[in-house]
């Protein structure tokens, strides 16, 4: 029981940890948290349906439904943010709430305000068996893609021109545009990989639940800013760790806490939180940033 456990855990805690570095890599480059990045969760999860529909076979659909997340991310960098390029803090957070807010009402009013229930492979609800005890192929195959796109991303942030690009973008983005880097094509870059990053959580989370509703993208990315905060907002190692943890702490305490307390569970984790922000306000592993003389 207690592998199980730990095998959820580590499989809830890959998806906070691709959603919550899709959040870090736009917010180390563009200063901004994105907070409709749920929506490109939700519009993902909507895509596989449709391609479930009209019946494409289900890996052609999750490539469908991931790239529809991935360019999502670039239109809405081109249409909603890149007019507000050199604005203040808070007029790119109340830009990103509006786009948040306006495609749930395209949720709602064009879809369904109700859950829709999302025809996953039977392969995918089986499980198999180590010994004494049972791993279902749900959450495996969630830590295994979760594992894959973490090091493909490391892969490309280390060994690509753009990659390294970006990384030196996060640490000082007005040097990188003085070498003669284009500074459109580093932002839309970033959104278009937090677009992919969300895509597959999206997945993830669906084949878990089976379904998508207009609302499906808020917890999980709430708790994803949760995971980067803690981690170091801004720092990719540092959103990789904190979704990880909480994902670990959150499934721990629902098998572990007496039922008269697990009302309670998000309160404790929490409390967690700000005991960890109380001990590390940077956050566990927190962002490099140049500091001008």
């Amino acid at each position: 029981m207690f592998a199980q456990q730990i095998i959820n855990a580590i499989s809830l805690g890959g998806v906070y940890a691709l959603l919550a570095l899709g959040l870090a890599i736009v917010f180390s480059i563009v200063g901004l948290i994105n907070f409709a990045h749920g929506e490109l969760m939700t519009l993902s999860g909507y895509a596989l349906l449709a391609a479930l529909v009209f019946g494409l076979p289900f890996p052609l659909a999750v490539l469908v439904a991931v790239s529809c997340g991935a360019l999502a991310a670039v239109a809405m960098e081109r249409i909603a943010f890149r007019p507000m390029r050199g604005a203040s803090v808070t007029s790119l957070l109340l830009t990103s709430f509006a786009v948040s807010s306006l495609l749930k009402v395209v949720f709602q009013n064009g879809i369904s305000a109700r859950p829709q229930a999302v025809a996953m492979p039977g392969w995918m609800t089986g499980a198999f068996s180590f010994g004494d005890f049972t791993i279902g192929v749900g959450p495996s195959i969630s830590i295994v893609v979760s594992a894959l796109a973490l090091i493909l991303l490391e892969t490309f942030l280390r060994r690509s021109v753009t990659g390294t690009a970006m990384r030196a973008a996060a640490e000082d983005f007005d040097v990188v545009r003085l070498m003669g880097i284009p500074a459109s094509r580093i932002i839309a870059t970033a959104f278009l990989l937090s677009g992919l990053l969300a895509g597959l959580a999206a997945m993830l989370w669906v084949a878990q639940r089976a379904s998508v509703d207009p609302l499906m993208g808020f917890t999980p990315v709430l708790k994803a800013f949760i995971a980067a905060v803690v981690g170091g907002l801004g720092s990719l190692p540092g959103a990789v760790a904190g979704g990880f943890l909480l994902g670990i702490i959150e499934v721990l305490l629902q098998a572990t806490l007496p039922a008269a307390i697990a009302p309670y569970r998000d309160a404790i984790v929490l409390s967690g939180v700000i005991a960890v922000l109380l001990l590390r306000p940077q956050g566990l592993i927190p962002a490099v940033r140049v500091q001008r003389s």
